[in-house]
């Protein structure tokens, strides 16, 4: 790691890593959410609630960015991060609200397949993101959130291949694609917040 020679304002860490435990918390009600029918629409207003906290941490990123002189990493960087660990929470909340505005009822098992993967994720995330200060032993996080992206690259498909089959209406095809693309969308942010961190870690190696 390069000599710093300046100081720098480290108060953006703890932000990372709060917005990555809101994306812990937010996985686990999604768990709940894909696996009952019932209580959906308490369960999605709870991941509103968790979709404004984490732009709530966003802006004061963005905020303490634009307002301070000396960064930890490149600013750019930093700015993508946020920006990324933002929109995995704006694809979950989507996911759930829209399955509870199509009054979509019982989810293809595939759907829990890939928000478990979203968890594992995210814990992966809430980890890599308290290493940020010294950047240490970050490969395997992103090797394997590369690893969980192309497992889910999978199961998106399976669930394709599953709607397309003849088994649902067409209406509801469409309705639970959405849902689907929505998740797929969590999964690639999730790929995109890792490659920003180690695009981080081969700037400062």
């Amino acid at each position: 790691m390069r000599l710093r020679i300046t100081p720098r304002d480290d108060r953006f860490f703890p932000m990372f890593t709060e917005s990555a435990q809101n994306l812990v918390a937010a996985t686990d009600l999604l768990a709940e959410f894909v696996h009952v029918s019932s209580n959906r629409e308490k369960l999605a207003a709870k991941l509103r609630d968790h979709e404004h906290s984490g732009d709530a941490v966003t802006h004061r990123v963005i905020h303490a960015l634009n307002t301070t002189f000396v960064t930890p990493f490149d600013r750019e960087d930093m700015y993508h991060l946020a920006t990324m660990l933002d929109d995995v929470m704006d694809s979950i909340e989507a996911a759930a609200d829209f399955a509870v505005l199509s009054e979509l009822e019982t989810l293809p098992v595939e759907m829990g397949r890939q928000v478990d993967l979203l968890r594992r994720a995210a814990r992966c995330t809430v980890d890599a993101m308290g290493r940020l200060p010294t950047l240490l032993d970050l490969a395997p996080y992103w090797i394997e959130v590369n690893r969980l992206e192309n497992e889910a690259d999978q199961v998106y498909r399976k669930l394709l291949s599953r709607l397309f089959s003849g088994s649902y209406e067409a209406l509801t095809v469409l309705k639970l694609k959405q849902v689907a693309d929505d998740l797929e969308d969590a999964a690639d942010a999730f790929e995109h917040v890792a490659n920003v961190v180690e695009t981080i870690a081969v700037k400062e190696s």
